[in-house]
Formats: structure tokens, C-alpha cells, sequence
């Protein structure tokens, strides 16, 4: 993939990211360390209980960085396979005697394309990690 398109990518992969980090990834933090300080001033509890309850503090969170992860994992999995395509695409014009040149810009334009049809799928993938993030109990 070209860089001015992979850093296209890359910047709106990291707006998302910064932004569920700052609306629901930190507030969780918080509140998993708030959860587990208050398991450590359990002095009646043993030393494994308190191990359990640090635990228990941290799945949510646990759980909300596996959700982003493999959403984003999709995403460029699929990314992937689009500019696959277009890289087979390529091929398959060059083995068949098209110019190189005449190549060169049909395989711009394809990733071009793959691009932004995934930058477009960003804001709908936001909302169900958002809404998904939601749910995740506390």
C-alpha cells in the first residue's frame, strides 16, 4: 500500500483509538484501580482472596482491550485482503501484456480505493466498539 494511503489509514485508526481510550478505556482504568486498592485494604481477607479480587477488579478492563484489539485485527484483516485483491489484479494484467505503466495506476487506484472504502467503515465500527464498551460490566 502506498504510504500517503497507509498513513491515511493509520491516522484514522488513531483518532479512533484515542478516542475510546479518553471516553471509556481511562475511565476504566480508574475504576479498576480504585476496585483493586479497595481489595488490598481488606485486612481479614487472605492472601489469595485478595489476589481474586484484583482480578475480578481488572476482567473488565481485560475484556474491553481484547474487544479493540480484535476489532482492529478485523479491520486490517480485511484491509489486507482488499489490496490483495488489488495486488492479483496487477498480476493478472501484467501476465496478460498490459503496459506496466497501465498497471501501475489501475493498482493505485484500486488501493485507493480500498482505502477509502475502509476510512468510510471507521465511524460504524466506532459506534458498535462504543456500544460494545457499554455493556461491558463494571
Amino acid at each position: 500500500m502506498a504510504e500517503a494511503q497507509q498513513l491515511r489509514v493509520q491516522e484514522a485508526i488513531d483518532g479512533m483509538v484515542q478516542g475510546l481510550e479518553r471516553e471509556h478505556i481511562r475511565k476504566m482504568q480508574g475504576l479498576m484501580f480504585r476496585c483493586s486498592a479497595t481489595c488490598c485494604e481488606n485486612q481479614r481477607a487472605s492472601m489469595q482472596q485478595v489476589h481474586q479480587c484484583i482480578e475480578r477488579c481488572h476482567a473488565p478492563l481485560a475484556q474491553a482491550q481484547a474487544l479493540v484489539t480484535q476489532e482492529l485485527e478485523r479491520f486490517q484483516s480485511r484491509l489486507s485482503r482488499c489490496t490483495m485483491h488489488c495486488n492479483d489484479k496487477a498480476k493478472d494484467a501484467l501476465d496478460s501484456g498490459s503496459k506496466e505503466s497501465q498497471v501501475k495506476l489501475q493498482l493505485e487506484n484500486c488501493v485507493m480505493k480500498c482505502v477509502d472504502d475502509h476510512v468510510h467503515l471507521i465511524p460504524s465500527m466506532t459506534k458498535k466498539m462504543k456500544e460494545s464498551l457499554a455493556g461491558i460490566a463494571q
